[in-house]
């Protein structure tokens, strides 16, 4: 590939990978996570002040980097917010996640990084969940950015990759505590593929001593790369400390934050060990991206797990083993080995290995095209991964535009269904006509679970109020809207009598929210002329 057609083509496809994330971000209605995330940040934009919470939430580089988003958009409170606002901040690391692609042209070649970013950029996994107020495309950004670095360093050594590693290694455990995994995994297969591959940075200095015989001026020279690559380290150890030190203490307001993201860990291991709901088999992640059909639609990522295959045995059978193959190999199966070992599953947990896998696909296509001599042959390839690219971003569309909530979607795990949004509208509208507007008291009676996301949907209201069971509401009779679980429904039913009318909508698959309105009130809403 030319060095002129190369930026083209790359432009093309990162231009592809931001229309299929940024466009209509309000259509599917808020996930409980996101709105969780949501409502914390706003808090942040309110007062500035941010306090980590081990219990929840992961880390806080999510919160901080969303307040460029409001700025920009003059939204200096949460009732201001949207959903435009706060999801752009992962859409701009997912669909940005390609430009790390850049620094291994040189080790893959321009063809494989080319061929990789087409795959990120259409990949309904990756898509899909850039889409989502989460931590998760901030992490594989992070993550993958460490990996490359560390990548670099293993074969130059040099400080200013060092630093880079650092620097990403610290944002990728602010903003996941679980990042150390992969940031583990990484180190792990960097090292194995720099003792084992051949290199075209053959000159560049080793991380070992050479063994053998040594005289005063070797003995200098060793001592010196000694003290290099020492330096080198405690200045990435040092710069991942920082960064991670200053966003977990809130920038220094909030010193026991630091220590309460270590103190996670045993949290997070006793989700792993008892997940509860969230239990799947070793082979879930997989399954997931292989193949998945639900009410006759069909899912599959094969053409990325095919060819990083395909990257894997070609790097393997080389004469010479290449160390970036071998080493993306090493990282994504080590993760993928970790992630799918754990029982606790949730389907955004894959994507930190399948943006591996995606590199290493970039890598297999370009071998099987070149190790194919015959013209003929060679468009035949050419003709079916094509097609195979536009069968992805087509199930891309189809999982952000036409069924981004429907459970039929494999990746809508628990999300909030389309009905929900009518529940607000309803809320609105009766509000509306309500002498209090806005301030029309509104009463929650869900657990936890049932509960959001309606802080974020009921953000503009002032008083709303949530608890966990109809006992501990207080009086019932004469709040104008009560919103209750049906674990809740009966009591709440005995308390009102026929005073109030009701109304079913549902909030995930399986669960159900009933709204219970004044008569007097609906009545009044009834004869509303804007209705």
């Amino acid at each position: 590939m030319s060095r002129r057609l190369f930026p083209v083509l790359f432009v093309a496809v990162l231009l592809v990978g931001l229309a299929l994330r940024v466009g209509r971000l309000d259509v599917r209605p808020m996930h409980h996570d996101e709105a969780n995330q949501a409502v914390r940040f706003g808090t942040l934009l309110e007062t500035g002040e941010y306090r980590y919470d081990r219990n929840d939430h992961h880390g806080p580089t999510l919160y901080y980097l969303t307040l460029p988003s409001a700025w920009l958009r003059g939204q200096h409170t949460l009732a201001a917010l949207d959903e435009r606002t706060i999801r752009v901040v992962p859409v701009a690391f997912g669909a940005g996640l390609p430009l790390l692609f850049l620094l291994l042209a040189r080790g893959l070649g321009r063809p494989a990084v080319t061929i990789a970013a087409l795959l990120a950029a259409i990949s309904p996994a990756l898509t899909y969940y850039s889409r989502f107020y989460i931590q998760e495309s901030l992490f594989v950004f992070f993550a993958l950015g460490f990996a490359i670095a560390l990548g670099r360093y293993m074969l130059c050594a040099g400080a200013g990759w060092a630093l880079a590693a650092g620097s990403f290694a610290g944002l990728a455990y602010s903003t996941k505590e679980t990042s150390i995994i992969v940031l583990l995994a990484a180190l792990v297969a960097s090292v194995i593929a720099r003792a084992t591959a051949w290199s075209d940075a053959a000159a560049a200095p080793t991380l070992l001593p050479s063994a053998g015989p040594t005289n005063l001026a070797t003995g200098r020279g060793r001592d010196l790369r000694t003290f290099r690559r020492l330096s080198h380290i405690a200045l990435a150890l040092a710069t991942a400390a920082v960064i991670a030190v200053t966003l977990y203490t809130s920038f220094f307001t909030n010193l026991a934050g630091s220590v309460e993201s270590v103190r996670a860990f045993g949290i997070y291991l006793a989700r792993g060990i008892d997940p509860g709901a969230h239990a799947e088999p070793w082979h879930y992640y997989f399954r997931l991206l292989a193949w998945s059909t639900t009410g006759g639609l069909v899912w599959t990522e094969a053409l990325v797990l095919v060819l990083a295959l395909a990257g894997a045995i070609v790097a393997y059978r080389r004469r010479r083993v290449s160390f970036w193959p071998l080493y993306l190999c090493l990282y994504s199966v080590i993760t993928a080995a970790v992630f799918s070992v754990v029982r606790y599953k949730t389907p955004w947990n894959l994507l930190p290995f399948h943006a591996g896998f995606v590199l290493l696909a970039g890598f297999g296509a370009v071998s099987l095209f070149r190790a194919v001599r015959s013209r003929a042959v060679r468009a035949v390839l050419a003709a079916v991964f094509l097609v195979a690219c536009v069968q992805l971003a087509g199930q891309s569309w189809r999982a952000n535009f036409s069924y981004p909530a429907d459970p039929r979607n494999p990746y809508a795990y628990a999300q909030t269904s389309m009905d929900f949004l009518r529940l607000e509208e309803r809320i609105r509208a009766v509000a509306a006509v309500h002498e209090d507007g806005r301030n029309m008291l509104v009463k929650v009676i869900a657990g936890p679970y049932e509960q959001w996301p309606l802080p974020w949907y009921l953000r503009a209201m002032t008083r709303v109020g949530y608890w966990p069971d109809a006992r501990r509401a207080g009086a019932l009779e004469g709040t104008p809207v009560i919103i209750a679980s049906q674990e809740n429904a009966g009591l709440v039913e005995a308390a009102l009598g026929d005073r109030y009318l009701s109304e079913f909508y549902g909030l995930r698959p399986g669960v159900l929210l009933t709204v219970y309105v004044q008569r007097s009130l609906w009545e009044r809403f009834l004869k509303a002329p804007n209705r």
